[in-house]
């Protein structure tokens, strides 16, 4: 995750805020196409975190809600300020997710074997110029797509037709045969299991093999500890180099 340049945060906005800062313009500097998967919202549903959301409805007057939780828009709304600002954002993309049947809360129910047999996605693409210009607005811009997140898995829970659209008419893409989901399901246990098979032989017969675990075991520890992770050595490094770059250009 480090080496992708995932963004770690601390949950905390006034330390979060100057490390998202830097890691924004460091992607818009880089000019390197940009995928950002957020979670406004922060955690997955369950009986305590909707107490929690439901307790920050209270307080910001805001209605309750039963299928989603509130989303946190501080972090949304900075995020595309930032990115429109840098000239590195095309569009945003709102995402909704059901399971009509199993729904997976741990990893536990995943080892049981209780995967979902389904998973339905409703995505609906806003062009950078049809979102609001202001944060003020940007935040109630999220709010409202909540509120329809909200109607949406409502209606798709509460027996309404197959589908999101709230005319009733689903239009499901085609999908992959059940035979080759199986196939994929079946080779990717294989790849797996086998990868894991081989870490520990490896680990077991091979000298060099524990050499270079141990090795990049230190690696990432000292790394760790000294810098703080190889996405900050990366934006280091990457500001050095511009400095340079410019002082040549000037000299």
């Amino acid at each position: 995750m480090q080496v992708a340049c995932f963004v770690f945060i601390q949950r905390r906005w006034e330390m979060d805020k100057a490390h998202l800062e830097n890691m924004l313009d460091y992607f818009c500097d880089i000019r390197e196409p940009l995928q950002l998967l957020l979670f406004p919202e922060g955690t997955d549903l369950t009986e305590d975190t909707k107490a929690k959301s439901d307790a920050f409805a209270a307080q910001n007057n805001l209605p309750k809600m039963e299928y989603v939780l509130h989303p946190r828009s501080t972090g949304f709304t900075f995020i595309v300020d930032k990115l429109r600002k840098g000239d590195n954002l095309d569009a945003v993309h709102d995402i909704t997710v059901a399971y009509p049947k199993n729904i997976p809360q741990t990893e536990r129910h995943l080892i049981l074997g209780e995967f979902p047999r389904e998973i339905h996605f409703h995505v609906r693409r806003y062009p950078v110029s049809s979102l609001p210009s202001s944060s003020a607005e940007l935040e109630s811009w999220c709010r409202e797509r909540w509120a329809e997140k909200e109607s949406r898995l409502r209606d798709f829970y509460s027996g309404q037709p197959r589908g999101f659209d709230r005319d009733g008419v689903a239009r499901v893409p085609p999908c992959k045969s059940e035979l080759r989901v199986g196939l994929i399901k079946a080779a990717s246990l294989a790849y797996w299991s086998g990868f894991i098979a081989f870490c520990f032989a490896g680990l077991w017969f091979w000298p060099s093999f524990r050499f270079y675990v141990l090795f990049m075991i230190v690696l990432f520890t000292v790394q760790q500890k000294l810098a703080g992770g190889l996405e900050l050595i990366e934006m280091a490094c990457h500001r050095y180099w511009k400095v340079k770059v410019q002082e040549r250009k000037m000299q």
